[in-house]
């Protein structure tokens, strides 16, 4: 490990959401030298995710005893789709916000005074061009309105206790159903994830509206990486973790067919998600964390789809 990356040396962690897709792999990477425990409810994770180095607590961001006596909290913890904030939005409130406060606030109580937090780069809207993390944004769902309201709280806690609050804007994150941790989110997995498993198995991806949309998707390592160094510099304020790319959805199929060896179509659907809220193109920019920490992506889009397909020989 670099000399930049000292902090995270020996240190009691607090993973929430830590059985998750993106919270077990931070956990598991991080336990390799730090002391961590990961907190799950396990509505989308499983234990099954963990490595036997990390400690295990089954238990929500809402209750009023967390293992909050740590050095540093990485709160991933959080209700992740449009779907789960439409159908029922005082539910995703209360995860996504009060949890957030709830946690943060107990970790505060017992002398922790450093956070690393998820938001979500879906908040830029429609983006052809990179998002700058200064640029105006604009809540039109559930969704991004829990984790803008967790920029804002996060603001709070930096401002009036002088705690280092690091929001994360992540962008389209994936590592693969087969051999990664994103099996048991299913509906919810990356597209990467979800195309790649069923092109493997013979079944036919399902596009939403024409394929022409698409995304940043930035491998899960690169994502802990950059959790990791957020943590490590005390950073706060928001921040992309992105590559500063984008492919198509119809793109990304025609990759996985050549890199499967297979020739699956995909069929088109009508998009459930009204146009009007629809965020149909993502693509980060990244500089501000560069400078701040010398982050950078490092696995490639086409890397990325290799790792993903090598699940399936």
């Amino acid at each position: 490990m670099s000399a930049t990356v000292s902090r995270m040396q020996d240190a009691r962690v607090l993973v929430t959401g830590g059985a998750g897709f993106i919270g077990s792999n931070l956990a598991n990477h991080l336990a390799q030298a730090n002391d961590v425990v990961a907190l799950d409810d396990c509505y989308l994770g499983t234990p099954e995710n963990l490595d036997d180095s990390v400690e295990f607590v089954q238990g929500s961001v809402l209750d009023d005893d967390l293992p909050t006596d740590v050095a540093v909290v990485f709160h991933i913890a959080a209700l992740s789709s449009y779907a789960m904030h439409e159908d029922d939005p005082t539910r995703g409130a209360r995860v996504n916000v009060e949890g957030f406060v709830n946690t943060v606030d107990q970790a505060r109580q017992d002398g922790c005074d450093t956070v690393v937090y998820a938001s979500t780069s879906s908040i830029y809207g429609d983006r052809t061009d990179p998002s700058p993390e200064d640029m105006e944004v604009t809540v039109n769902t559930g969704y991004e309105a829990s984790k803008l309201a967790r920029e804002k709280y996060a603001e709070y806690f930096a401002n009036h206790y002088d705690m280092s609050m690091a929001g994360m804007r992540f962008f389209s994150v994936y590592q693969g159903m087969e051999d990664g941790a994103e099996e048991h989110k299913g509906e919810y997995a990356n597209l990467i994830a979800q195309f790649a498993d069923d092109i493997a198995n013979g079944r036919n991806p399902e596009i939403w509206g024409d394929g022409t949309q698409t995304r940043d998707f930035t491998h899960v390592e690169d994502i802990v990486r950059g959790l990791e160094l957020a943590a490590d510099h005390e950073l706060t304020g928001v921040y992309n973790l992105g590559t500063g790319e984008q492919y198509s959805f119809n793109h990304l199929v025609e990759v996985l067919n050549e890199e499967l060896g297979t020739d699956v179509e995909p069929v088109y659907e009508d998009n459930p998600i009204p146009d009007d809220v629809y965020v149909h193109d993502t693509m980060a920019d990244s500089t501000k964390m560069r400078e701040a920490t010398g982050w950078e992506p490092e696995i490639s889009f086409d890397e990325g789809v290799e790792r993903v397909c090598s699940q399936y020989e």
